[in-house]
């Protein structure tokens, strides 16, 4: 198994967990997605465990990667991000499971297990946010640019400015996109948006 975190103790802590079972033994880690390519390339794993946001190459474009390379190539996703556009991204890449970082260390070997069984595993979670995301919500181009810059904290006049459109604009924006989101308020939108993964507040 190749183990893949930008945190050095949480990739010792799974290590040790994977390692503590006669059957299963971690052969490699690495810390960001292009050393998880190379060491997928030169080890060959039955399992990738992966991280999704790490430097230099995102856990969705690995997936890609080690997928192009293995059409076969069993990936789970292990990170603490659930938002239903990642969910979504990561089985599409090809990822055969989904799990949260707060999974116990019984079901994280169960669901190894299932994977190397050909099966595939959706953390409870998980699977929720991508069936409320199913119902998704079809932005424009300009509405999702503005819900961005109100969740950086720009005024109406800001966002108008910004966008080169009247504050009248934006304020239909604004109301296109608390319909559509199902809200009343500034804060509510952001609140669904960040839970949707339409914006990040990093």
């Amino acid at each position: 198994m190749l183990v893949v975190d930008d945190h050095a103790l949480f990739r010792t802590g799974v290590a040790n967990i994977i390692n503590q079972e006669c059957d299963l033994r971690v052969v490699a880690e690495a810390g960001n997605g292009v050393e998880a390519v190379a060491a997928w390339e030169r080890h060959r794993p039955d399992v990738t465990l992966l991280d999704l946001r790490m430097p230099v190459m995102d856990g969705v474009e690995v997936v890609r990667r080690i997928r192009a390379l293995e059409p076969q190539a069993r990936v789970i996703v292990l990170t603490t991000y659930d938002t239903d556009d990642e969910i979504a991204r990561a089985l599409k890449a090809g990822a055969k499971a989904y799990v949260l970082k707060d999974i116990a260390a019984d079901d994280l070997i169960a669901c190894i297990r299932d994977v190397l069984a050909g099966k595939s595993y959706l953390a409870p979670a998980a699977a929720a946010k991508l069936a409320e995301g199913v119902t998704h919500v079809q932005l424009t181009p300009r509405e999702l640019a503005t819900l961005r810059l109100t969740a950086d904290g720009k005024a109406n006049k800001e966002i108008a400015s910004e966008l080169g459109i009247s504050e009248r604009t934006v304020k239909t924006h604004l109301g296109h996109l608390f319909e559509k989101l199902g809200v009343t308020s500034r804060t509510e939108a952001i609140k669904v948006a960040t839970r949707r993964g339409l914006v990040r507040l990093d």
